[in-house]
């Protein structure tokens, strides 16, 4: 087991013990995959049946589209898919490590932003990229940015997201059988 294997099992376990499990997923700006990540993430809570045991939220670590509403290229591809992005863009901060039992960055320089934003050690572990659930595309090792692509950036991002929030809420509402 790498380390990222043993954050991503380490995050689920915790996830596993609390009765509200509390997901914030981080990009950049807040504009692109991480709304997306929320709308994906409770379109399958919803789905489970489990919309009353799960909070999910999504901020940026940058400050740029604070209180815009998502990119329209992703509003628009997400929509084919079912999903309906109405969050306001916000920029995460320190007290999120309070609020939050799992905090998912999109990739290295956003989950670098966040470990040095994180109060504490325990806070720290708090993190856990998003490609640690993503076992669709060897070649990802992070979400990649679409806003400088075209629509196929944005329906690859929407592939990896159904991918990775599919299997974390698998592994979480997992039943333990007794020994």
């Amino acid at each position: 087991m790498n380390n990222c294997d043993n954050k991503r099992a380490m995050a689920e376990e915790r996830l596993r013990q609390v009765p509200v499990k509390r997901v914030l997923f981080v990009c950049l700006g807040n504009i692109c995959r991480s709304p997306a990540a929320q709308g994906v993430m409770q379109s399958i809570v919803d789905a489970g049946g489990a919309s009353s045991s799960w909070v999910i939220d999504s901020a940026g670590t940058g400050d740029y589209h604070t209180g815009d509403l998502p990119d329209k290229r992703m509003r628009v591809h997400a929509m084919r898919r079912g999903y309906q992005l109405t969050h306001r863009a916000r920029q995460v901060s320190e007290a999120d490590f309070g609020r939050f039992d799992l905090i998912v960055p999109m990739d290295a320089s956003n989950e670098r932003n966040l470990r040095r934003l994180a109060p504490t050690p325990e806070d720290e572990e708090k993190i856990v990229p998003m490609a640690a659930w993503i076992n669709i595309a060897s070649r990802y090792d992070h979400v990649p940015d679409p806003y400088y692509e075209g629509a196929e950036g944005f329906e690859l991002v929407l592939d990896l997201l159904e991918n990775a929030c599919d299997r974390l809420f698998e592994a979480v509402n997992e039943k333990k059988q007794p020994l």
